[in-house]
């Protein structure tokens, strides 16, 4: 039996790339034997994104879709808004920025073919800055250690899986999320294949510093308590210092006297110093969870669609698929 085949792209200020990405996609595409469907999820662009993508969703009507949000909620929550509006047995994830070349999604779909439930990919000859490659294999390195997802590269949306996946996800309700750890975690197999990467040729990241180190606390934080253990530890490895320390200011005075140290008052404020700051770091952990505990307790939806353009004839589940749009966000007026 022949899979469907499901692309969602998430589009933010790529006005400059979306028309070149949007006809390679297009033929891309047209050599899959599969049917297929593309969902351009607008995440509140203001450079004419969203007047673009309503165009191209008219142009290729039938095979494409706008779904365009009210405003920026972030990457995952657009991809989460483009999962509840997809009909296909396979969903493949991809930015508009061309960084990754719609030409291998004929490699993903086989994977899935042959059996992964997921198909990841590893940036292959990687056209980043030496900032953001250190600190993504950092990233991946800390990912793996405290999600024991085995896959190597996290930071690529390049990405494939199998409809029960995407169903398992929509399921869950929480409004932070990382979508590889989330997926990996319904998966029986998973696959990982090298993919070629390109430099961004118009427009510029949309990931700051700033926003990325948001990320690695969305992730850390929503997909894993692994840092509140790690600071248990370290607040143990701290206090056995602190024993230690005082049983050796003990040796020192009855050995040399106490005007060797300017009679320990130094010493002693450096021990403070340790524990004041060992207490700042557990109290803000603790704040992020309690964000977000908060945040899931208010029950807001993840985002609120303005307006959806254009239609694909891909067959599915009509049931299904208006329960996933109900459980995974709240639509507005089309």
């Amino acid at each position: 039996m022949s899979l469907s085949i499901s692309i969602v792209v998430p589009v933010y200020n790529e006005i400059e790339n979306i028309d070149t990405f949007v006809d390679r996609l297009v033929t891309a595409c047209g050599t899959l034997a599969q049917p297929w469907e593309v969902i351009l999820v607008d995440d509140g662009s203001h450079d004419g994104s969203t007047q673009r993508a309503d165009q191209l969703a008219e142009k290729h009507d039938g095979v494409m879709r706008s779904v365009v949000l009210n405003r920026n909620y972030g990457q995952h929550a657009a991809i989460m808004c483009g999962f509840a509006h997809t009909r296909g047995d396979v969903v493949i994830t991809i930015d508009a920025d061309l960084q990754n070349p719609p030409e291998e999604i004929p490699r993903l779909v086989q994977c899935i073919e042959d059996g992964a439930d997921v198909v990841g990919t590893i940036r292959r000859n990687r056209q980043d800055s030496l900032f953001r490659r250190m600190g993504s294999r950092g990233i991946n390195w800390m990912v793996r250690k405290a999600t024991g997802s085995p896959m190597s590269d996290f930071g690529c949306m390049l990405r494939a899986y199998r409809r029960p996946v995407v169903d398992a996800m929509l399921q869950c309700h929480e409004r932070s999320t990382f979508i590889p750890v989330l997926a990996n975690s319904f998966a029986k197999q998973l696959v990982e294949i090298k993919v070629a990467h390109a430099e961004r040729e118009a427009g510029e990241s949309k990931y700051s510093l700033w926003k990325l180190i948001n990320l690695q606390f969305d992730l850390l934080t929503s997909m894993t308590t692994t840092p509140l253990r790690m600071l248990s530890w370290i607040g143990l490895g701290i206090s056995a210092a602190g024993i230690a320390f005082g049983l050796l200011l003990l040796f020192l005075r009855l050995a040399m006297g106490a005007e060797w140290a300017g009679d320990g008052v130094f010493t002693l404020f450096a021990i403070l110093f340790i524990f004041i700051g060992a207490q700042f770091i557990g109290l803000g952990l603790l704040g992020e969870y309690l964000g977000r505990v908060y945040n899931d307790v208010r029950g807001r939806p993840r985002y609120f669609v303005d307006h959806v353009a254009g239609t694909t004839h891909l067959e599915g589940d009509p049931a299904r698929r208006t329960a996933a749009i109900a459980a995974a966000g709240r639509e507005g007026r089309s």
